[in-house]
């Protein structure tokens, strides 16, 4: 059962991800990504990290996202004008996209070591006191440059903004 709950999700995760890079309206992209992001918080669950699991519905489906879509209406981003379209690269699109999955495939077969297999429910350490423990020991630095770099966006957004309605 967790093996088919894995498989449905993960082919959730993908078509919101691709119809996050096809949709035309910004506000749509963000709206695919939170379908990714839900996706992925079940994966997570699935996989028996339940602390990163609701971390990551709490965190990057739920603040993140209000703060992208906040970001999306003050940058006052309508949808896009598609431009002149070129006659080669309708036909060399699909077989460029799959010669590049074709040697990534092949890449990741032939240089990636082997390794056991994940077993559901096996990973024990994704408590909170673990978690806490490790990010507040080893990964305090990144940790407060990430935060930092997330105002500087913010910041940012608020002051191009502005400009355009001055």
């Amino acid at each position: 059962m967790d093996s088919i709950l894995f498989l449905i999700f993960a082919a959730i995760s993908v078509v919101c991800g691709v119809n996050l890079v096809l949709q035309k309206h910004p506000i749509s992209s963000a709206l695919s990504l939170v379908g990714v992001m839900g996706s992925l918080a079940v994966l997570y669950l699935l996989l028996g990290g339940e602390f990163i699991a609701m971390a990551q519905l709490i965190v990057y489906a739920g603040a993140i996202m209000v703060l992208f879509i906040f970001v999306i209406m003050l940058q006052n981003a309508g949808g896009e004008t598609r431009g002149k379209k070129r006659l080669w690269a309708s036909y060399a699109g699909a077989p460029m996209i799959a010669a590049i999955i074709g040697i990534g495939a092949y890449l990741i077969q032939h240089a990636v070591p082997h390794t056991a297999e994940v077993t559901f429910g096996a990973f024990q350490h994704g408590n909170p006191f673990d978690i806490g423990t490790s990010l507040f020991e080893n990964y305090v630095l990144p940790f407060e440059i990430t935060s930092i770099l997330i105002l500087i966006a913010i910041v940012g957004a608020i002051v191009l903004a502005r400009k355009e309605i001055e």
